[in-house]
């Protein structure tokens, strides 16, 4: 790619950051939705042994944009500054979605990532932004997250006797 390119790309990445504000993103997922996902991710995690939680992200900082920073990189981040490493299976699941660059990115760990395949993940990624395209960030958001019980369920189901729905993260999503 020529340096205008580069430079043209990175403006344009700029500009939608700088328009994806909070507030923009308080309108995609306004209370109800966030409620709802709050209550997928509960009970979802009564199907199986891993813990999810979901981030959405309006836009990252200029610097991070400046920076080349990808949205798999801050997902990263985040996985690691909200503690979802953190948990005695090491079963802990992200859904990240940043609306400016309008893009899904799951992070599992280790628990989890040797029992689904990448294919897997990316068919939950695509559900979320197919819907995303159309303006539906509800039912796509909710539709996507039983997608993904569904596979958490066949990789880490409860083992017979065991106790269903200790909850070691918070199902709470949150909104930065």
């Amino acid at each position: 790619m020529s340096k205008d390119k580069k430079q043209a790309s990175v403006a344009g990445r700029m500009l939608r950051h700088l328009a994806f504000t909070h507030a923009a993103a308080r309108r995609a997922f306004p209370s109800a939705t966030l409620k709802a996902i709050q209550a997928s991710i509960a009970a979802g995690e009564r199907q199986h042994r891993a813990q999810v939680r979901v981030i959405v992200e309006a836009s990252l900082s200029l610097g991070a944009v400046w920076r080349h920073e990808t949205s798999r990189q801050r997902a990263h981040e985040l996985f690691a500054r909200y503690r979802i490493w953190d948990t005695e299976e090491n079963c802990g699941v992200l859904a990240y979605i940043n609306l400016a660059d309008h893009k899904v990115e799951i992070v599992a760990d280790r628990g989890v990532s040797r029992l689904v395949t990448r294919q897997q993940w990316q068919q939950v990624c695509a559900a979320m932004t197919a819907g995303y395209a159309r303006g539906d960030y509800h039912d796509s958001t909710l539709q996507a997250l039983a997608m993904l019980h569904d596979v958490l369920a066949h990789a880490m189901p409860h083992s017979d006797g065991e106790a269903k729905g200790g909850n070691e993260l918070s199902d709470k999503p949150l909104l930065l």
